[in-house]
């Protein structure tokens, strides 16, 4: 049987056995970001290895976006249906028609250069020839009248005066670096954030770790599934960002210059850094119900609780649906919107069920 002063003096030791002073925290600080930071290290090593096929993986939304954008933005040809030159055969005849105004040379009988001004919305027949670059000219095969002047047969029209669009070639979906060593920066970039990405589940561990000494024994025991389920739904997050989230904002984006007859030059850096952004911030957002579900499960969050701030919830879901979408449309606001809405609410039904009163020793 033991006597009170006995069950005292276990407390008491179970007290000193866990408290830490403010230096002792410091140091265990230090050792936990030491490792984090060897561990990101070595996973840098080893994706710079696999850098390239990481870029290739990463930049895949981007370059199906832009080859719907390319869709989008072929030019009408003698009324029928909508293609690009790229398409089209040698010596295809079409009726084509310039979509802004400009000039044309041809020489005259006597030598001399006669510029002709031609309109925006004028149609000439030519056909389609490939140059020896392989790059698809636009060729009058029959003598052509404008403004009194005959433009010869064989004349090629500038390529500077067809649209971008016309001939967008397969080989312009790839991304553009803008200097000599962009591309190696470009892989640091990528090497360095694939390494944060793969590092998370240890990442988590550390933290767990530096945490868990202000933590009672029955809440210790939450470690592994409050790891795992923090690595599942960040996972999660980012593959929402992957595959439906940034590839509505992208077609969006490049729907809305293919429209206004302009080609986007679509730079490695910044795309890099926009995509990390919404992957990172969706993966984080998608934390909601595991954090949700370890402070419930603790006693420091209630269903009543947030049951109670709905409206605040809707209001900042929304105001960092817009911080992450690269749109300003309603539509894609919502794609980003519609899946913390739901995680919210996931959480309350995850509180109501796991809910239970804050414990202050062990059971």
């Amino acid at each position: 049987m033991s006597t009170y002063t006995d069950t005292y003096d276990e407390k008491e030791a179970h007290t000193e056995e866990g408290s830490m002073s403010f230096l002792d925290h410091l140091d265990e600080l230090r050792k936990r970001l030491m490792r984090s930071a060897a561990f990101v290290l070595v996973a840098f090593a080893v994706c710079w290895a696999f850098s390239d096929k990481i870029y290739n993986f990463l930049q895949v939304p981007v370059r199906a976006a832009m080859v719907k954008a390319d869709k989008l933005a072929r030019v009408s040809l003698g009324g029928a249906p909508v293609t690009s030159l790229s398409d089209l055969p040698d010596t295809t005849q079409v009726d084509f028609t310039f979509l802004t105004n400009g000039k044309i040379g041809t020489y005259l009988a006597d030598g001399k250069l006669n510029e002709i001004l031609i309109q925006a919305g004028t149609t000439i027949p030519v056909e389609v020839r490939r140059a020896s670059d392989g790059f698809p000219d636009l060729v009058t095969f029959k003598p052509w009248v404008i403004s009194g002047q005959v433009i010869k047969e064989g004349y090629t029209i500038p390529r500077e005066m067809l649209s971008s669009s016309t001939v967008w070639q397969g080989t312009d979906d790839r991304l553009v670096v803008p200097t000599v060593q962009g591309a190696f920066n470009l892989y640091i970039k990528v090497s360095f954030y694939a390494a944060i990405f793969f590092a998370v589940p240890f990442l988590l561990v550390q933290t767990w770790g530096f945490v868990s000494p202000g933590l009672y024994p029955h809440e210790k025991k939450y470690a592994a599934p409050l790891i795992i389920m923090t690595t599942v739904f960040f996972l999660m997050g980012c593959a929402f960002a992957y595959w439906i989230a940034f590839p509505r904002a992208a077609d969006f984006l490049l729907g809305v210059a293919a429209e206004g007859n302009l080609r986007p030059l679509v730079t490695a850096d910044e795309y890099f850094d926009l995509i990390i952004v919404i992957m990172l911030g969706l993966g984080l957002v998608f934390e909601i119900p595991p954090v949700t579900l370890f402070l419930s499960r603790i006693g420091l969050v209630t269903p009543r609780m947030l049951l109670k701030l709905w409206r605040v919830a809707i209001v900042v879901i929304f105001i960092v649906a817009a911080f992450l979408s690269p749109t300003t449309d309603v539509p894609n606001l919502l794609v980003f919107a519609a899946p913390m809405l739901i995680l919210y609410f996931l959480s309350i039904g995850i509180a109501w069920l796991f809910y239970r009163k804050r414990q202050t020793g062990e059971r």
